[in-house]
């Protein structure tokens, strides 16, 4: 298992527009139950949420001001990361949700060592509104939170199964990978993550691990070991070692 990880969830995995409160609860239990479980074989957990299924920025209105965009996107996060937290007590499970700027009483302000802590503690730390700045992507602060606590990978839960050489959706010839090098990754301009988180972690030498949120049990697998027979994702690493992996679990 590893020692430590930092998993970023969209927005669209944990939002339904059937649902009255707007979120799924299904797969947030689902989600919350596979972190108990990996939490609880000391594996220290950290999340970062989108906020997608709220707000879609400019996609939606290209005229609007990016720096308004950005803070709206902030701000949805923030409220996702609460209702996360909240099912979290109705779990049993311990969780804060942390931001970079203050929120009121809602929040507890970013800070390493606290958070080193609340994780040491069994504590779900819920990671939102982004750096506090616009122009930065969640998955950009996910590789910045994973660099900063010394996260043993960082991990990508997607609606797509891996990293492809282009996109399968349109392509039916589309080659996934297994393994991948960040530089293959950044040069090619893969869809792993953002430039920007991509080159984020090549620097500290973390690796990354992209697989799809709706595999029974996914985050337990992931956690467990990235390349296995049930749970076939993209690993990424700064070289061609699969044995990296290896040497940095528990």
């Amino acid at each position: 298992m590893l020692k430590r990880t930092v998993i970023k969830l969209s927005g669209e995995a944990i939002g339904c527009d059937s649902s009255p409160s707007g979120y799924n609860d299904d797969v947030i239990v689902s989600i919350l139950r596979q972190i108990r479980q990996v939490m609880q074989a000391s594996t220290e957990v950290a999340l970062v949420v989108g906020g997608g299924n709220l707000w879609r920025g400019r996609s939606s209105n290209p005229e609007m001001d990016r720096v308004k965009a950005d803070q709206i996107g902030m701000l949805a996060t923030v409220m996702n990361a609460l209702y996360l937290a909240d099912m979290c007590r109705r779990q049993d499970m311990k969780a804060q949700v942390v931001t970079p700027i203050p929120i009121g009483k809602m929040t507890t302000l970013y800070e390493k060592e606290r958070v080193l802590n609340l994780m040491a503690d069994q504590t779900v730390v819920i990671n939102a509104a982004g750096v506090g700045h616009p122009f930065f992507s969640t998955d950009t602060v996910t590789a910045l939170r994973a660099a900063e606590l010394e996260a043993d990978c960082v991990m990508y839960a997607k609606n797509i199964d891996g990293v492809y050489d282009c996109d399968p959706a349109k392509e039916t010839k589309a080659r996934k990978y297994k393994t991948l090098n960040y530089k293959t990754a950044i040069s090619h301009s893969l869809n792993a993550a953002d430039m920007a988180a991509l080159h984020l972690s090549a620097e500290a030498m973390i690796p990354s691990y992209v697989f799809d949120l709706n595999h029974p049990n996914s985050i337990t697998l992931a956690c467990n070991y990235p390349v296995t027979r049930d749970l076939e994702g993209t690993y990424i690493s700064f070289d061609d070692k699969e044995d990296f992996y290896a040497a940095r679990r528990q």
